[in-house]
């Protein structure tokens, strides 16, 4: 057991994990959305057309969208079928991975993988808010990159009192 834990660990990334690794060192905000276009929840993120209104009304968000669990597809068929794929702010990627079995990839980018949809928000190399599991609400992933511009910085505000 020991060792399958220091092999997952140890695990090489794939040439798209050090791209996106790279990319979210960026000063600029940038959501890295881990999905399958076979991936019922998925799906309904794409159906219902908030990705595509995210996308578009943030322009200086970068977005990766990284298929994974797919056999190595990168889902842009279904993306551009949603108008999404060609987007200036957007990158679509796909790990080269297999859909099922032991080999299937659990973490990217050091970040535990259990599950799709996964949607994480980086500023700076940092990881500002992680969604791990399940459908997006984009109300809410507009708040976490509102919030995520700011320095989250209290210099110069009053102390409480213990």
């Amino acid at each position: 057991m020991a060792a399958l834990v220091a092999a997952t660990s140890l695990r090489a990334e794939s040439p798209v994990e050090q791209k996106v690794t790279q990319a979210i060192k960026s000063p600029d905000l940038s959501i890295v959305h881990l999905w399958a276009p076979w991936c019922s929840n998925c799906q309904a993120e794409l159906k219902n057309g908030g990705w595509l209104k995210m996308v578009k009304d943030n322009p200086q968000v970068k977005f990766y969208f990284v298929s994974v669990w797919n056999d190595g597809g990168d889902g842009k068929s279904m993306l551009s079928k949603f108008q999404i794929a060609d987007q200036p702010n957007v990158a679509v990627l796909a790990d080269p991975g297999p859909r099922r079995g032991d080999s299937k990839i659990k973490q990217f980018a050091g970040m535990p993988l259990s599950w799709i949809p996964t949607t994480w928000v980086y500023k700076g190399g940092d990881l500002r808010y992680a969604l791990n599991y399940g459908e997006v609400r984009f109300f809410v992933l507009q708040q976490f990159l509102e919030d995520s511009k700011s320095e989250w910085s209290h210099k110069g505000e009053p102390k409480l009192g213990e």
